[in-house]
This record gives structure tokens, sequence and C-alpha cells, in this order.
């Protein structure tokens, strides 16, 4: 075992974490946190209603920004939220109104409903805005006409993380529990977590926890002991997985 597992063991031996709570994220247009990687997907919501086409599909990996450019659009374009399942009216909804579908590649749809859905868009001027991990190519959809009109719409992706957005977001996540956290200690956390947006969030939420469960502020030394737990704990999440 090496030395952070072996110090990651005694920690969670000493301390009892607080349960994990839900913080609400910032995901205003001033809030929103513009790289390089997502400028194009950025342009595209700010330039609603003048769209390309009437379905868009904004693609990513997880915490990268999807779910926030979804909300700036809603906002704006004043978007009814639909699931497409079967009985669900979606398609008489997209008749009146634009609509948001977040995670479809994921998400349990009737893919008859969604194809109305795309259809009544497209017949009454209206917007569909989708966000999905993965392209439309390797959803799970076996309705040719589906697939078609998929293939029809306008697709953006959001690249993964560098190093200059994993700081920004660092950053952000630690404004959006209210806690200051220098500089330093991000230039520390930085080059010690995986290159994805999921493992800025879960760093912050071992850090905010641990500072929690002692009372403490954030300090370089907490920081290395999150990033020890992680360190232990991959290993047992990779067994899982198996």
């Amino acid at each position: 075992m090496s030395e952070l597992k072996k110090v990651a063991s005694r920690r969670r031996k000493a301390e009892q974490l607080p349960l994990a709570l839900a913080y609400p994220s910032s995901t205003g247009r001033d809030d929103l946190l513009v790289s390089k990687r997502m400028e194009a997907a950025v342009a595209l919501v700010d330039s609603w209603p003048d769209w390309p086409s009437p379905v868009v599909i904004i693609t990513g990996p997880a915490g990268s920004g999807k779910s926030h450019l979804a909300s700036i659009w809603r906002e704006m374009s004043g978007a009814v939220d639909i699931d497409a399942r079967e009985g669900s009216n979606s398609s008489l909804i997209a008749a009146t109104s634009p609509v948001l579908l977040e995670d479809a590649d994921r998400a349990d749809y009737s893919e008859t409903e969604l194809f109305h859905v795309i259809n009544s868009v497209r017949q009454n001027g209206t917007a569909l805005l989708m966000t999905a991990r993965d392209w439309p190519f390797a959803w799970p959809v076996s309705l040719a006409d589906l697939k078609s009109r998929l293939r029809a719409a306008t697709m953006i992706e959001i690249g993964e993380a560098d190093d200059e957005h994993l700081t920004q977001l660092v950053v952000k996540l630690f404004a959006d529990r209210q806690l200051h956290v220098d500089d330093k200690i991000v230039s520390y956390i930085i080059p010690r977590i995986e290159r994805s947006f999921s493992a800025a969030q879960e760093v912050v939420d071992r850090i905010d926890r641990l500072a929690l469960s002692r009372r403490a502020k954030v300090s370089r030394s907490l920081a290395a002991d999150a990033l020890a737990e992680m360190a232990a704990q991959s290993p047992q999440e990779d067994a899982l997985s198996q």
C-alpha cells in the first residue's frame, strides 16, 4: 500500500464524514465558464433564435457545462422540459413552445414520441435542444425515421477539459459552496487529478466534506488528504466495475 493510501486509510478510521449535501450551482449567463472548447456551444446558445436548424444537440462529458447551457437557453427561450415518453404529450407541447430534453442518450423516452416531437418542432416553427454525453449515432435508437431526424440536427460538441478550464471549474465549484480557496491550493490540486470535469467535482466535494468534518479551513494538507482518499478508492471502484 502506498503512503497516500495509508494516510487515507488512517483518516477514514479517525473521522466520520458528514452526509453529502446538494449544493446549488450558479447557472446564470454571467456564471458560465467559457473556454475555447465551449466557444462553439456558447455561441450557438447565444445566437437564439437564429439557429441553423430547429433541432440542436449539445454533447460533452459529464460536468462539462451542458446543463448550464441548457438552463441559460431555457431562461432566454421560455423552453419547457420534456421527457418524450409515451403518453407525455411532449409533441403537443413542442407545437406551441421551445422544448428541452436533457441527457437524451440516457433518457427513457419513446422513440416514436421523440420522432413526433421533432416533426412537431419542424412543422410549427418552435425548437428542440437536447443534451447528451455521446453523439446520436451512438444512441440505442432502432427507429429508422428517428435516426434520420437526428442526423439532420445541428450538433455541437464540448471537448474534454484542459488545465485552464479545470482551474476555473474548481474555483467555481468552491464558490458554489461559499468557500474562498487560495490560488496556490487550486494550483496544487489541478496537476493531481484526472483531466475530467467529474474528477474536479469529486475532489471539491471531498475537500468540502473533510473541512466540515474537521471544522477546519481548506488548506493544502486537507486537499492532500482528499486527494489521497481519491487515490485509495479508485482501485476499489475499478474492481467493483469489472
